[in-house]
């Protein structure tokens, strides 16, 4: 899990995603339509992405991909993600880790 929490602190947004999985892309594509530009971790393409997995599980992501942390703290998967995006808590969620500035 310390490897989870240092990548998670790398930028003000990251996302454990897979390349395969259709609701990464969809987050993903999300972020990149509001202008944030995320750290992106393909859990299928990088060594012991496996064992990050594992670490997502441990930390309550179910199912462990895609999970969203923004400012260092983990949001959750995509329907946590689209629930404050709905309620309009997303932007200025970014906004307050430094993701956005407009």
């Amino acid at each position: 899990m310390d490897r989870v929490t240092q990548l998670a602190s790398e930028r003000p947004v990251v996302i454990f995603s897979r390349s395969s999985c259709c609701m990464c892309h969809a987050i993903k594509t999300l972020f990149s339509d509001f202008g944030v530009h995320p750290n992106v971790h393909e859990l299928d393409e990088i060594p012991r992405g496996n064992d990050i997995e594992q670490a997502l599980s441990r930390l309550g992501c179910s199912p462990s991909v895609p999970a969203v942390f923004i400012g260092g703290d983990l949001v959750g998967g995509a329907n946590e993600v689209m629930s404050l995006h709905l309620n309009r808590s997303l932007i200025p969620m970014l906004r307050t880790a430094g993701a956005l500035w407009v």
